[in-house]
């Protein structure tokens, strides 16, 4: 469990942090952790669409949309302690080789460094490429976490200072998750369903987890959905879409099978 712990706080500890409407103090900054600004990306250094100019203010203290995070927080609090709290903590790891079977069970075959490495690569490459696209919004507004209003445990403490530092809105986590069930829907057409409820719920898990509210994952999805489609403008990343796909195929040929307990990952999908 530390070592889970301590490579979320190594790839995104700091990609979501201070969440809410007006109360504690905001953080003096929101900087994106070193281990995003050292992977090597598809997109180049301002190649990435600004989330100033795709995603509104977050909502302010008082609003109607502010009464519907509100509302969506007290729904995630309502799942603490069961099977998909349990999901929801497991999905906060975004280190790899863990976070590479996170569409496993989705695409119903194992998702490796050495079973389908492009694919995996291509994971792994575009976590900069997405979590990076959310800072620009994160920095300005800066925004504080459920978990500092509510004073509500969450599903990682052991990284709680690290989000305390780094603006919540919008979801960093949820930018990568929806990201990257795009990308895997593309090079798994014939699973598609699955990958994006997979990935809807691997966004949802923020929320679960106290760490953000419904519209840092709302807006969170539409950065994912914005990278991705600025990843096409890359040949490379088009070239690697072909490969993973045939790799999915040529892994389904053999009979490889999830490393994960897709039974186990259904249940606690189920539960909320």
């Amino acid at each position: 469990m530390n070592r889970r712990y301590g490579l979320i706080a190594s790839t995104l500890a700091a990609v979501l942090a201070c969440a809410g409407p007006a109360g504690s103090q905001a953080p003096a900054q929101s900087a994106p952790p070193a281990s995003l600004t050292r992977t090597s990306g598809y997109l180049t250094a301002g190649g990435a669409p600004s989330s100033l100019a795709l995603v509104p203010p977050p909502p302010t203290p008082g609003s109607g949309a502010q009464a519907r995070d509100d509302e969506a927080s007290l729904a995630g609090l309502a799942l603490h302690g069961g099977p998909r709290w349990e999901l929801a903590t497991q999905d906060a790891d975004l280190s790899f080789p863990f976070a590479a079977g996170t569409f496993s069970c989705a695409i119903g075959t194992a998702i490796s460094e050495t079973d389908t490495p492009r694919l995996y690569g291509l994971l792994r490459r575009s976590l900069a490429d997405l979590g990076l696209s959310t800072y620009p919004t994160k920095t300005k507004y800066l925004r504080q976490r459920p978990f500092m209003t509510n004073d509500k445990p969450i599903c990682t403490p052991a990284v709680e200072a690290g989000l305390r530092r780094d603006g919540s809105y919008p979801s960093g986590h949820s930018a990568i998750g929806w990201g990257w069930a795009l990308i895997v829907a593309e090079a798994a057409p014939d699973r598609a369903e699955a990958v994006l409820a997979r990935g809807r719920a691997f966004s949802d898990s923020r929320r679960v987890c106290n760490v953000h509210w419904q519209s840092d994952v709302d807006e969170g999805r539409t950065m994912g959905s914005a990278v991705v489609a600025k990843l096409h403008d890359s040949v490379e990343f088009r070239a690697d879409i072909a490969v993973a796909r045939a790799e999915i195929a040529a892994a389904h040929a053999k009979g490889l099978k999830p490393v994960r307990d897709c039974a186990e990952e259904s249940r606690r999908l189920a539960a909320g």
